[in-house]
Order: C-alpha cells, then structure tokens, then sequence
C-alpha cells in the first residue's frame, strides 16, 4: 500500500509540474491550454461532482482534486497498518 501512495503522489506532483511548465510557458515551452490534462484521471471522482456543483469550472478546483484522493489512499494505508 505504500508504493501505491508514493507512485500516486509521484504521478501527482508529475502533472502539478507538467500544468506549471504548460501554463506559464516556462522552459522556453509554448503556453498550452491542455497542459493539465493529466490531472483530471488523478482527480476523478471529485472533478466531475465540482464540475455539477461549480459550472464555471474553477482550475484551482481541479488541481486540488487529486489530494482528495491522496488523503482517502493515506487514510487507507493508515488504516490498514
């Protein structure tokens, strides 16, 4: 259960980098709309109920998402333990 905290935390702070690099044009890298599309898996469940609830759609929202997830997986392994 640890490594799959730790690879989802991982891939986590990966998409967190990969929105950053795309969105500010850092690197010398082309602004990009899409760059945080690989934070809307990650954040699956709770993006689709804020999306119902906040229909302007708020990026922050869907940032924060994925650490939904991340504390019901810790949660998980704390309660496995």
């Amino acid at each position: 259960m640890k490594w799959i905290v730790i690879a989802f935390a991982i891939a986590y702070a990966a998409a967190l980098a990969l929105l950053a690099v795309g969105t500010l044009g850092l690197f010398g890298q082309e602004r990009d709309p899409l760059s945080g599309i690989f934070l809307l898996p990650l954040g699956l469940p709770w993006n689709l109920l804020a999306q119902r609830l906040l229909p302007d759609g708020n990026a922050l929202v869907a940032a924060l998402a994925p650490l939904v997830n991340l504390g019901l997986l810790i949660g998980l392994w704390r309660w496995r333990s």
